[in-house]
């Protein structure tokens, strides 16, 4: 299987090229400037594979959540690429892609919470378990809210007495140290990872092989949160 991926939901902007089990990936940190690099990073793999976008097998992107911006472009990107060579498209939730990053960081670690920094004093935020392939499986609907609303699963909170640890990973853990308390038996924090396109090609291949490929039009970015903006009060 051929994947190309691609991820600009923070500023981490990255590609990866999965080929039969195999990845090259190309990663900057960027403030901005992310549509500038990604097409590059695109093409510099492609290129050192010898390959062309019609000979992939699927085109996935990080869909979200993240930085507005960030997560249309993704879209629109893989979007664009998959019209052009008539290749489908695998979204990749990024809270799940940074999920796989921590269980690959921690080979010991069996649950995560993942959160994000989403602004606005709230966090995207979604609890994952590793599956027996050591994949990041989602345990309930991924969301954004204020950190002191951060919950673990009952069924978590019903094992607590296994003393299973609960890492934490996310940028949310550096904003809000708060989001401590939520972990339970808490295991390590790694507040300094970022989703990436590596984990975002490991994973497509698992939602291909479950035939969860769509067409290009379907392929839509996930911000979780709808209104972006504040409203002054009447009278300022």
């Amino acid at each position: 299987m051929r994947i190309l991926a691609i991820d600009t939901a923070t500023e981490s902007c990255s590609a990866a090229l999965w080929v039969d089990g195999s990845v090259s990936a190309r990663e900057k940190h960027l403030e901005r400037g992310h549509a500038a690099q990604i097409l590059f990073m695109v093409d510099e793999l492609l290129a050192e594979a010898a390959l062309t976008l019609p000979g992939l097998s699927a085109i996935a992107f990080g869909r979200g959540p993240g930085a507005f911006t960030g997560v249309r472009l993704a879209a629109s990107v893989a979007q664009g690429l998959a019209f052009g060579s008539g290749r489908p498209v695998v979204p990749v939730s990024d809270l799940r892609a940074l999920a796989q990053r921590a269980f690959e960081t921690l080979p010991e670690a069996a649950r995560v919470l993942v959160a994000t920094d989403a602004r606005m004093h709230e966090v995207y935020w979604g609890c994952f378990s590793r599956d027996t392939q050591g994949l990041a499986r989602a345990l309930g609907e991924e969301r954004v809210g204020p950190p002191d609303q951060v919950r673990l699963p009952e069924s978590w909170a019903a094992a607590a007495h296994l003393q299973v640890a609960v890492c934490g990973a996310g940028a949310g853990f550096a904003a809000y140290p708060e989001l401590q308390n939520a972990l339970g038996t808490p295991g390590p924090i790694l507040d300094r990872l970022l989703p990436r396109a590596h984990e975002v090609a490991r994973l497509a291949v698992a939602e291909m092989l479950e035939g969860r490929a769509v067409a290009p039009e379907q392929a839509l970015p996930v911000y979780l949160r709808d209104d972006v903006t504040h409203k002054r009060p009447s009278g300022h």
